[in-house]
């Protein structure tokens, strides 16, 4: 069985935002950038399986730029087999990623697709839902623990009442969530090992995607800084307070 990982380059997740100064985006020259943590559970968690003897071949994909082809290096280096780049200049959307991860799957015929649930730069939580939903194929979200035999997945899953655990027929979707594990990690010796592994280059205008792309960004901006607190010695000064600010 195929397991397919996607992983998105994002800003590293230790480094401050800072909004570019026109608010046309936010500034990325010079700083780390990783591949985002959900995605890298989401391959460490394929790397198990296929250690555990239920998979033969992990392959990480990947939309973006030239510089994507680091994120895909490293993902080698954790342990996938392959890896597959499909270049795009754009700032791609969430449907346009399903549609373009549709025509991989077809074409590589996966028993599993792991994505992380979201990315830390849009929070989108939307692409492995809409990959599902185009695939027919069942979808386990949020996953906390995966568990694969004889076809089937038994994911558990954290939702705000708690866990829920289901069974998913393969191949399927799985978004998986912080508690899952611990991604290991990197080795020199797997580093110098991952430059020989194949990272095939795709142009992403060459599968003829048809763009989902309906969301337009006008503006950025910095969270308003917080003003400092208030101390109010009863109830009664508390609501006077608010009342003061309109909050009442």
């Amino acid at each position: 069985m195929k397991i397919l990982v996607g992983l998105k380059r994002v800003v590293d997740y230790n480094v401050r935002i800072q909004v570019k100064p026109d608010g046309q985006g936010v500034v990325t020259e010079g700083v780390k950038m990783s591949i985002n943590p959900f995605d890298e559970i989401a391959l460490e968690e394929a790397l198990r399986i296929r250690e555990a003897g239920k998979a033969t071949e992990v392959i990480v994909i990947s939309i973006g730029p030239t510089e994507v082809q680091q994120q895909l290096r490293t993902g080698l280096a954790m342990g996938a087999n392959r890896a597959i780049h499909l270049v795009s200049d754009k700032a791609i959307q969430p449907l346009t990623v399903a549609r373009a991860f549709k025509i991989i799957v077809d074409r590589e015929q996966p028993g599993l697709v792991i994505l992380g649930k979201q990315a830390i730069d849009d929070d989108a939580s939307q692409t492995g839902q809409m990959l599902a939903a185009l695939m027919d194929r069942p979808q386990a979200t949020f996953a906390s623990k995966v568990e694969i035999n004889e076809g089937v997945a038994r994911v558990t899953r954290e939702v705000d009442l708690g866990l829920e655990t289901i069974d998913v027929d393969l191949p399927a979707v799985i978004t998986t969530d912080l508690r899952l594990n611990e991604p290991r990690f990197v080795k020199l010796p797997d580093i110098m090992k991952a430059k020989a592994k194949p990272l095939e280059s795709i142009p992403l205008d060459s599968l003829g995607v048809e763009s989902g792309d309906s969301l337009q960004t006008t503006h950025f901006a910095a969270p308003i800084k917080r003003t400092r607190g208030v101390m109010v010695k009863d109830v009664p000064e508390l609501v006077a307070a608010l009342k003061n600010k309109g909050l009442l």
